[in-house]
């Protein structure tokens, strides 16, 4: 007898992935490929992630499910970059060709949610928690610094309504202006992860919050000279890790205290930083507020979310 699953799809700026989930929940199988990018530059172009994305998809779909006993009960793919009407992003025109496709194909329900909710489902999965009503998400990545108040609805789904965030830089390109200065490769999160943790002290960077709002780029200008001016690479790095932890820290127990919620959920692959997680997670503690975390490979770009959301929903629906 088939073996029902629930297939996730997520063609992100930097990663095309593919998980799938059992009727239990548990994950199956997860495959991820991170795109390219030539060194010392930053980024690339929608076209080139839509080149990535389309090659990379049918071998990890492959992987996840070729040679299997299984039957598609549901699809979750991310449509879109945020719940936001008019959000949109060439990159995951990719994921939902193959997710419409494989949906028309097997008859399988399709859910379309944004990559943020993607996020916060892969968070909420792995982390078993909060289930409240009512909790903040912080998404610091390449892409988004956001600060969000996530309320549960009556058809399952989650209301996300940006309540702070980043004024200018977000915490990704913060760190990758500064990991691509030390001659790191782009992304550059991991390896200065690395450095930072061989340094003894870190170098002195500024903080800049204002209630739910915050300003990397003059943290990331100040680090910038600093580099220029001689600092130690290992520990400048650990000064990028101190001032994201400090500033997030301060912009989460000020979004508490405002909206009333002691259930923290931090995502995105900013959040998956080991240093940045235990400080917010002391400075947050002695106000009382828990902070929720991921296993650090489901807090960066994967699909693993998608295919929560759609064995979430359609449990729901069945019980």
């Amino acid at each position: 007898m088939s073996r029902q699953i629930y297939l996730g799809i997520d063609t992100s700026c930097y990663t095309t992935s593919v998980a799938a989930v059992g009727e239990d929940g548990s994950l199956l199988g997860e495959a991820r490929q991170i795109l390219s990018v030539k060194p010392g530059r930053r980024g690339l172009q929608q076209s080139e992630m839509v080149f990535q994305h389309t090659r990379n998809l049918p071998r990890l779909v492959e992987e996840v499910l070729a040679g299997k006993d299984y039957q598609l009960t549901a699809i979750g793919v991310s449509g879109f970059p945020r719940p936001l009407e008019n959000s949109y992003m060439p990159a995951f025109l990719a994921g939902m060709s193959v997710a419409r496709s494989l949906a028309a194909i097997t008859g399988a329900k399709l859910e379309v949610i944004s990559h943020q909710e993607n996020h916060m489902e892969a968070g909420l999965w792995s982390a078993q928690g909060p289930w409240v009503e009512r909790f903040l998400m912080l998404h610091a990545s390449g892409g988004t610094t956001d600060l969000l108040l996530c309320e549960r609805q009556e058809n399952g789904r989650y209301q996300l309504t940006q309540v702070g965030g980043s004024m200018d830089l977000h915490a990704g390109q913060f760190v990758d202006r500064v990991g691509v200065a030390l001659g790191l490769q782009f992304p550059t999160g991991p390896a200065l992860e690395k450095l930072a943790e061989t340094a003894a002290e870190p170098v002195e960077l500024p903080v800049s919050v204002r209630k739910l709002d915050v300003s990397l780029s003059g943290p990331a200008t100040a680090a910038l000279r600093k580099l220029e001016a001689g600092a130690e690479p290992a520990a400048l790095a650990l000064g990028v890790e101190y001032t994201l932890g400090e500033t997030f820290a301060r912009m989460l127990r000020n979004g508490a205290a405002a909206y009333k919620v002691h259930d923290v959920l931090l995502v995105g692959g900013v959040g998956s930083n080991k240093f940045i997680r235990q400080h917010v997670q002391e400075k947050l503690a002695k106000r009382h507020v828990r902070l929720w975390v991921p296993e650090g490979r489901f807090s960066c770009d994967n699909a693993s979310g998608c295919a929560a959301l759609a064995w979430r929903l359609n449990k729901k629906k069945n019980g």
